[in-house]
């Protein structure tokens, strides 16, 4: 064989492995632009006063994938973060951001006491259920969240609104499942912020 066929041979060789890495990122992106399919939503929030404070309330539509579920009946706990913002609306700036605040909480399931448990991470309180429908209410829904109390802002000077939204934390997962929780969309549950305003 000559030195020119031995060369063609190679680079014909080099050239598929780089076809085949290049349709495994394409199916990878292709997977990846339909995540959304699959993400949790906020199904409704709005802002209220309360006893001379700003209080937030809302409820979301978890989205567990198969996968995630599969996870969580074999014993692995999930993680999920609440992030609440306020800011205040500006024209020529960037929105000025006067409340950052997140609500973690924790779910697994117990096979030998055949039971759900909820951990509030940020408050440190445990829950248990006899149902995963059961454990899900709880996380689903917020209630009265306290933000800021209504002498901090002045609505007639500016906007001001809160923004909310659930993410799933993929980095608190077993290492072994965190490279494939980032390359498969069943993975992909997050939710995408959902805005209400602040009125008087």
């Amino acid at each position: 064989m000559s030195i020119f066929c031995h060369f063609r041979e190679q680079n014909t060789l080099s050239n598929r492995k780089f076809y085949c890495f290049l349709g495994l990122v394409l199916s990878l992106l292709s997977t990846s632009l339909h995540a959304t399919d699959a993400a949790s939503t906020i199904k409704h929030a709005n802002l209220a006063l309360q006893d001379g404070n700003y209080v937030l309330s809302a409820n979301i539509n978890y989205h567990f994938s198969k996968k995630a579920l599969n996870a969580l009946q074999h014993g692995v706990a999930l993680f999920w973060i609440i992030q609440i913002e306020l800011q205040q609306q500006r024209d020529i700036l960037w929105n000025k951001t006067l409340i950052d605040k997140e609500i973690s909480y924790r779910i697994q399931y117990h096979a030998l006491l055949n039971m759900y448990r909820v951990k509030n991470q940020s408050s440190g309180e445990v829950y248990n259920f006899a149902t995963f429908a059961a454990a899900l209410d709880l996380m689903s829904n917020l209630h009265n969240f306290p933000l800021l109390a209504r002498e901090r802002i002045d609505l007639n000077a500016h906007h001001y609104r809160a923004a909310i939204r659930v993410v799933f934390n993929r980095n608190a997962l077993p290492l072994p499942l965190q490279p494939i929780a980032y390359l498969n969309p069943q993975w992909y549950l997050s939710s995408d912020w959902y805005l209400c305003p602040l009125t008087k």
